[in-house]
């Protein structure tokens, strides 16, 4: 019975450095590519940002319908609330030889109170415009560019949060078998510590205390057992489906050298950095805008087809149409363009310092990740190297128990160290990975 119980120890803490199997077989496998293309494709801030792209798509064309010549149909129908009278004196228009004066006596044309209507069509062409909407039609582009990049930046971190929610799944699903190993271990031992007492060959305290680990651990089940789901829903949540939907996660790859030097992290973010691409993007949307305003001093120059319609009003003719050029200028601006010129030259200031700024920034927090990499890494062998430590430990004890040389409570606490060990070691691993994928998310990969 004793050496069954010590087989199940030894392949239990074996199995703990393994123990990144799914715990329910049943459940479908995610892998962490997966979930990072579902996110890309279903997470819900994501679908907002892909909507703010496809709205300013739509300004770009609404700017360009400015180009082409625009009707405009004004109508009044109303009730007269006076008459329309009209009064010609005796000869008004002249005296003519045989005919007399027109009109030959004094006339009155009278519109009595009635209802009236008035309709005016105009066909524009813009003609001196075409230079400012051209400029607006760019600044429509430069809008759907900059929130491109806005998007790609929401994509890295959607996907560095689903990176690191992966991993803490992984981790805590590690510690939940490792736990249920832990358990048959300590169910095993109490039997087998039942045994020694029944045959007067153990205390019954030792009994006691391992009956107390047992209930020690089952509690340490179920909260990882809780914890698990909460991780699950929330990862889920990130990838925009039902949280109720079940899944097992699988071991990734374990962490690999990199062979890349900081110079070359720091040069690869600066040509990749969506927030660096925005940043020169709006460098330029802002030294358009300043064209565009500057193009304010242009007189607006437009070719013009207009047809008025008159109803019910006697004298007047029923529709007077004409065609010519109509130009618009605000010749008086009390200083306006001046003051809105200079502050759009210093927006294009603002816009080259925040690109400076951003600079910095990434060099920085490239230069912090790649260190942080490093340590996690080096921290992750020195645990792994205790943990071996702890292992060889608690099999030299058990192997003096089996002797009689040790007594159970050395066993138990090595036990204990061991477990300690392998927690620091989960840690480490969680640590190494979520700096990884800082580092990435630095870098400016998806």
């Amino acid at each position: 019975m004793r050496r069954t119980w010590l087989v199940v120890l030894v392949i239990s803490y074996a199995a703990v450095v393994r123990a990144q199997e799914p715990v329910s077989g049943a459940a479908p496998t995610l892998t962490l590519e997966d979930a990072v293309n579902v996110a890309h494709e279903n997470n819900r801030q994501l679908k907002n940002a892909k909507l703010a792209v496809a709205m300013d798509e739509d300004g770009v064309r609404e700017a360009r319908t400015y180009r082409f010549p625009s009707i405009k149909l004004y109508a009044l129908g109303s009730q007269l609330l006076t008459p329309v009278d009209f009064t010609f004196q005796q000869g008004a228009f002249g005296t003519y030889p045989g005919i007399g004066p027109v009109p030959s006596t004094d006339t009155k044309i009278h519109t009595p109170l009635r209802p009236t209507f008035y309709g005016l069509t105009q066909i524009s062409q813009p003609l001196s415009q075409q230079y400012k909407i051209g400029l607006n039609i760019r600044l429509a582009k430069f809008s759907k560019l900059v929130d491109e990049q806005k998007f790609r930046s929401q994509e890295q971190e959607v996907g560095n949060q689903v990176k690191k929610a992966y991993y803490a799944i992984l981790q805590t699903q590690a510690a939940f078998t490792a736990s249920e190993e832990n358990l048959k271990f300590d169910r095993e031992l109490a039997r087998t510590t039942d045994d020694l007492v029944a045959q007067k060959a153990a205390l019954k305290s030792e009994s006691m205390s391992v009956k107390a680990a047992i209930a020690q651990e089952e509690y340490s089940n179920l909260a990882l057992r809780n914890a698990l789901s909460s991780q699950k829903e929330q990862l889920n949540s990130l990838l925009g489906r039902d949280i109720r939907t079940d899944f097992s996660v699988v071991e990734v790859p374990g962490p690999a050298i990199t062979e890349m030097d900081l110079q070359t992290a720091q040069s690869k973010a600066l040509s990749a950095r969506p927030e660096l691409k925005e940043a020169r993007l709006r460098l330029e949307q802002a030294e358009l805008n300043r064209r565009v305003t500057k193009a304010g001093y242009i007189p607006e120059v437009s070719l013009t087809v207009s047809n008025l319609s008159l109803t019910n009003v006697n004298l007047l003719p029923s529709n007077v149409a004409s065609a010519g050029v109509l130009i618009t200028w605000d010749g008086l601006d009390w200083g306006r363009r001046k003051h809105e010129l200079a502050t759009a030259s210093k927006k294009i200031e603002q816009s080259k310092n925040t690109i400076s700024d951003a600079e910095s920034q990434i060099l920085v927090e490239v230069a912090a990740n790649f260190r942080k990499v490093g340590e996690s890494r080096s921290l992750l062998a020195a645990t792994e190297l205790h943990l071996d430590a702890e292992r060889e430990r608690l099999r030299v004890l058990l192997n003096q128990y089996e002797q009689k040389a040790s007594l159970l409570k050395d066993v138990l606490q090595q036990r204990s160290l061991v477990e300690g060990a392998t927690s620091q070691n989960r840690q480490a691993l969680l640590s190494f990975w979520a700096a990884k994928a800082d580092f990435d998310k630095s870098l400016g990969e998806e």
